[in-house]
């Protein structure tokens, strides 16, 4: 087997990634469907569009820690089934709201945060689930496959989802993505228990999210990568709302142009997945870099003068974001005791969307003032900034210089020239 998808050798990994590609097309359909909804309910504004962004990711900074510890006290497969069946529930009421035409703006904003509510007690387990399927050796290959199915969905969803909207609405989108979660349950409930290489599960006590907080705090290299994904995150990573006001406010494009930018950025996500795959043990070098290259390539896309350049653009901006995904990802899950590892991935998934209930109506606020050009030319100055500074403000306060010679950070060594070295992503 190709060592790209040498995690797919084993089984249980294989039920998970066939129920999650399902399960990743049906989700990419929702985001269309859910941005093209509240666009048709309040005549493309876009501050509602950030306000229904932010609702959806307000849970990760909320829930998200506390959704932590569960995944470290309690089987992590378990906890997912229960979140993936939560929200197909919460997909198949906002699609029966659409079909019985009584959907109105304030319904999409309750149930989006009903779906973040969802997200954020899945995102840690599902996250640190992945090392009890593959183990130590192919985490990195696994968290690089996870990613490119996520994007091959990010291919196939918003194509599809913008053709179904052509054609039938929004509604029966909605009820598709309800239907594919039950594809991941089928999955969990197929694994073969034994064959997982389960972390040692943590009691109830108090304090846990205190002492997760503590234990990345007292560790530079993984401060290092969540000031970085919590900038990008917040702020450049918003193309599900930056994508939409780009197609119907700069080049007055209708759903099916729109579902397309999804499915081309797509494209150079899956690339950049499919080489991290690939790739061994990233360093925080890479870290740094992708997120400046991202940074620089979301400035280009808002300068794009036509819809073609703009698609052109997005392959290489999905190339540098899932590299700064997978490698940050991987920084975090492999550089944590396992015991903390659930609150750790918790609070990383809580610092890269977290940020989104703020960030996005600010960004979606930019666009209805001054353009949404002005959007992406922010966000990804903020990105390459935030990333530039962090790296420099940890070398001195490291006493780091940019040389090729080792160098003692606490409870890790690392090399000064990559003023970035142990990352991961989600």
């Amino acid at each position: 087997m190709s060592p790209t998808f040498r995690s797919l050798r084993i089984r249980n990994y294989r039920l998970y990634a066939t129920g999650g590609l399902i399960s990743n097309i049906g989700t990419w359909m929702q985001r269309i469907a859910q941005d093209w909804l509240v666009l048709e309910l309040t005549d493309n504004n876009g501050i509602a569009l950030g306000v229904t962004t932010g609702l959806q990711f307000l849970p990760m900074l909320l829930v998200g820690p506390w959704a932590g510890s569960l995944a470290d006290r309690y089987s992590k497969r378990k906890v997912l089934m229960f979140s993936q069946a939560f929200m197909g529930v919460v997909g198949a009421f906002l699609g029966l709201l659409v079909l019985t035409e009584v959907v109105q703006v304030w319904h999409v904003f309750v149930l989006a945060a009903l779906l973040g509510v969802g997200a954020s007690i899945d995102a840690p387990a599902r996250q640190s689930f992945v090392i009890e399927m593959v183990g130590p050796d192919d985490v990195s290959n696994a968290v690089g496959l996870n990613s490119a199915s996520f994007n091959l969905g990010r291919v196939i969803g918003p194509a599809l989802a913008g053709f179904l909207i052509v054609l039938f609405g929004t509604g029966p989108v909605f009820l598709i993505n309800a239907v594919s979660y039950i594809a991941v349950i089928l999955a969990l409930r197929a694994m073969r228990v034994a064959d997982l290489q389960a972390a040692p599960r943590t009691s109830r006590g108090k304090g846990q999210v205190r002492e997760g907080i503590r234990y990345v705090r007292n560790r530079p290299d993984l401060m290092l990568v969540m000031v970085i994904v919590f900038f990008v995150g917040t702020f450049g990573l918003n193309f599900q709302m930056t994508s939409a006001l780009m197609a119907t406010e700069v080049f007055d494009k209708g759903a099916g142009e729109y579902g397309l930018l999804g499915s081309v950025l797509a494209i150079g996500s899956l690339s950049g997945a499919l080489l991290a795959a690939r790739r061994g043990r990233p360093r925080l070098r890479l870290v740094v870099l992708s997120a400046v290259a991202f940074g620089l390539v979301e400035i280009v896309a808002g300068l794009m003068p036509t819809y073609v350049t703009f698609i052109a653009v997005l392959i290489p901006i999905g190339l540098a974001q899932m590299t700064l995904l997978n490698a940050a990802n991987a920084t975090i899950q492999l550089g944590v005791d396992p015991v903390m590892r659930g609150r750790v991935m918790a609070l990383y998934m809580a610092v890269l969307m977290g940020g989104t209930p703020f960030g996005a109506p600010l960004v979606g606020f930019v666009a209805e003032t001054f353009g949404a050009r002005w959007s992406l030319i922010a966000g990804g100055a903020i990105s390459a900034g935030a990333a530039i500074l962090a790296a420099l403000l940890l070398a001195r306060r490291e006493g780091l210089q940019v040389r090729g010679e080792l160098i003692h950070l606490p409870r890790h060594r690392v090399r000064a020239d990559d003023l970035a070295d142990r990352a991961q992503q989600a």
